[in-house]
């Protein structure tokens, strides 16, 4: 019997298990680092090794094997390292991580807690006896030192296995060296807490304390014998931790080498404290060291609406500003940026009208037909970012490629390509081309990429197959031909693929891609398989995100799979990505600066109906699911459009933004102290709707995790006393040990079946 599709999600982790990914390659271009597990249902990712020809041959070998270095014992994570998993939603095992030397011949990571040194030139690993739990462990970029974090305590050791100490010591239980506080690591996509120079001399090590960070308590009612976990949560209008950073030195010199003096043994160490105004800008957002300049810091005011860029004089710890920048609604923050050219040119993205452009210095590396979203590399020949189209023309006018009619408004949707920005022989940016494999030209898909000298390797994903393909790319020597359809592409040398182990979805998916309504919003409509127009329309389910920094309409197969799935049991499923969502322009994010609610429930109401003209939509049964934002925006959809929608599964919604952290939260709805009108508007437990009539009450099931730390339970749990005490029906399914992220195989599987089976029930479908 064929593996359901629900089943076989849950157990590859959405075909995401045995694909090939975390490539780290040398700077000579001859081989590249990677993890991958064995399979698609082997959560143990191993490390690999693969060395590139330029026959386009290759030789690959493990490196590092988890099983073997446990000697099959079960892995064992800590508190701190599963903090670290939560908020990077790694459900994997094995080798999550890892950080290489700047030659990338030695890599290191931490096993069950354990420090373990890889020596990727031989294909050997072996541990090294240290003080445990080792948290996130990083080489110095000579490959002689690795500093780790053990017990909020920064620590470095020799890569023999020699000199193991404490360099910077926690002074009381909430302090910690070298972590990422929660709202980084949540919210800003910053996840390290130390960072070596390009010398190896000194490190720059961030101190946290949470003290004045208030306490919240997360039980498991299912087992009353366990103490509560306590977390240090910074509800919105609340304290966050205090963040500080400081220098260390290595050497003994008191802070007094130049950026290229050798390192040296790590005695006479000494914290320096990096002074800037951290009253004003208390958010450490950014830190980025290399040698095209002194570290450069990203600082944020509280409200996001300004920020600096600093450089750090790492002889006294005092900052200059290197660049600033106001916004009235936020600013967002990037990945890859600020960095520094190897020539000493400031790198960022800056919010131009109607898309963000890549400036290097004082040029603007982009045009406006790009939407700027990463910067993925810097290089003494370029720059390597990803960007998709720039916003598209209202329906009728000309797009983005200089057609018109109805076929611009289904090119480019859901396109995130890489592009490569190349200087000029007087060092400005002399053209921006699209990098491709040779067999996505001119389509629209969604690529990543990283390279090391003359090799790039390009991941890409698109509509027509299933899974990402990972092409390894040589840089070529001339120019070549454009691709079709107007899009510039550098067509790359090709040296091979790397082979992906992950299983192939027994479900096959072709949605269409478009975009709709008044305001041109992306969109993607799926049909059972095999629907004809016979059939008649169908029920509606829309399946959004609907948020800030979360894109569901994407050009990619596997996107699709569980909306497919839900298709083929008779709808019509509709995602659509309004206002707020990334990748269209600065302006259409930043629509729902204190309206996060209204203007995003309002965009999907817009798209069903537009959508209806042409698609086999039944707006007399229409139902709403979502996880996180998109179980807030499931619940509010039937709780104040009932004459919409008419039944909704909400996943860990946010029901009342003040029980939400404060870096996500402020940014769009400000501070309950200062803006109570916004949270009161945004809430749905003071919901007007909440005492409607009867006949415009829809069901609503409620899921949560009971482990959940980052939309805590009290979200749902005050909804659902707020929803009886107003007398309206709901169910509600709680999931003991459950986090944010739901990485347990039954519960995946079964929450989609118990899913399917209410909305069937709640729409009167047979």
């Amino acid at each position: 019997m064929a593996t359901s599709f629900p089943r076989q999600s849950a157990r590859t982790q959405r075909f995401t298990l045995g694909a090939p990914r975390a490539f780290t390659v040398s700077p000579d271009g001859s081989r590249l680092v990677f993890l991958r597990s064995a399979g698609g249902t082997d959560r143990a990712n191993r490390l690999w090794v693969r060395q590139v020809r330029d026959d386009g041959g290759a030789q690959e070998r493990v490196a590092a094997e988890p099983e073997e270095l446990l000697g099959g014992a079960a892995e064992e994570l800590s508190p701190e390292e599963r903090a670290r998993r939560e908020r990077s939603r790694e459900g994997s095992s094995g080798i999550v991580g890892y950080a290489t030397d700047m030659a990338v011949e030695r890599a290191v990571f931490a096993l069950s807690g354990r420090l373990f040194v890889s020596d990727l030139l031989a294909g050997s690993a072996q541990e090294l006896s240290t003080p445990t739990p080792v948290v996130d462990p990083r080489l110095s970029p000579d490959g002689r030192h690795i500093a780790y974090v053990c017990g909020g305590a920064l620590r470095v050791i020799g890569t023999d296995g020699t000199g193991d100490r404490e360099l910077a010591a926690p002074e009381a239980g909430t302090v910690a060296y070298g972590l990422a506080e929660f709202v980084a690591a949540e919210e800003m996509q910053r996840s390290r807490g130390f960072w070596w120079s390009p010398d190896s001399s000194r490190l720059l090590v961030a101190r946290t304390d949470d003290a004045p960070v208030q306490r919240w308590w997360i039980a498991d009612p299912a087992n009353p014998q366990q103490e509560p976990a306590q977390v240090a949560y910074p509800a919105a209008g609340t304290a966050n931790a205090e963040v500080s950073l400081h220098l260390l030195s290595l050497g003994g010199d008191g802070g007094e080498g130049g950026e290229g003096g050798e390192g040296g043994d790590p005695r006479g160490e000494q914290l320096r404290p990096v002074e800037w105004d951290s009253a004003r800008y208390p958010y450490l957002a950014r830190v980025h060291w290399s040698t095209g300049g002194p570290p450069l810091l990203l600082v944020q005011a509280r409200d996001q609406r300004a920020q600096r860029v600093l450089g750090v004089d790492v002889r006294t710890g005092a900052t200059d500003t290197v660049h600033e920048e106001q916004d009235p609604d936020w600013l967002e923050l990037f990945t890859g940026v600020p960095a520094w050219t190897p020539d000493g040119r400031l790198v960022r993205i800056e919010d131009t009208p109607g898309t963000r452009t890549l400036m290097v210095g004082d040029e603007a590396a982009t045009a406006g037909t790009l939407h700027v979203r990463a910067v993925l590399d810097v290089s003494a020949d370029g720059i390597l970012f990803s960007a998709s189209p720039g916003a598209s023309a209202p329906s009728g006018e000309e797009g983005p490629s200089g057609e018109e009619g109805p076929e611009a408004l289904t090119r480019g949707v859901g396109d995130i390509g890489v592009f490569l920005a190349r200087y000029a022989a007087d060092g400005s940016v002399a053209d921006c081309e699209r990098v491709a494999d040779g067999e996505d030209d001119g389509a629209a898909h969604v690529a990543s990429a990283v390279r090391g000298g003359p090799t790039l390797v390009l991941s890409t994903a698109a509509p027509g197959r299933a899974g990402s393909r990972v092409s390894v790319l040589g840089l070529p020597g001339t120019d070549v031909p454009a691709a079709p359809a107007g899009a510039s592409a550098r067509r790359l040398v090709p040296l091979g693929t790397v082979p992906s182990h992950a299983q192939e979805p027994e479900l096959r998916t072709a949605p269409l891609l478009t975009r709709t309504g008044a305001r041109d919003i992306p969109a993607a409509v799926v049909l059972p398989t095999g629907y004809r127009e016979a059939d008649g329309p169908l029920p509606v389910l829309m399946d959004p995100y609907g948020g800030p920094h979360g894109q569901r309409v994407v050009a990619a197969h596997n996107a699709y799979l569980t909306s497919q799935w839900f298709a083929d049991q008779g709808f019509a499923v509709v995602v659509a990505d309004g206002r707020g969502t990334p990748g269209h322009s600065p302006a259409w994010e930043k629509a729902v600066s204190r309206d996060i609610a209204d203007v995003t429930l309002d965009d999907q109401v817009e798209a069903l109906r537009s959508l209806a003209a042409d698609h086999p939509l039944d707006l007399s049964r229409v139902g709403i699911r979502g996880w996180s934002y998109g179980g807030y925006l499931a619940a509010m959809a039937v709780l104040r459009r009932p004459d919409v929608f008419h039944t909704a599964v909400a996943g860990a919604p946010v029901t009342d933004w003040r029980l939400y952290d404060t870096h996500y939260t402020e940014r769009y709805c400000g501070t309950p102290q200062e803006d109570p009108e916004v949270y009161a508007r945004t809430s749905l437990i003071t919901d007007d709707g909440l005492s409607g009539a009867a006949e415009q009450q829809r069901p609503l099931l409620l899921v949560h995790g009971l482990a959940d730390d980052n939309v805590v339970v009290a979200h749902t749990l005050r909804l659902s006393s707020a929803l009886l005490a107003a007398g309206r029906p709901h169910e509600m399914l709680p999931l003991s040990g459950v986090t944010h992220m739901t990485p347990q195989e039954q519960i995946a599987e079964n929450l989609l079946l118990l899913q399917v089976a209410f909305l069937k029930r709640t729409l009167g479908m047979t």
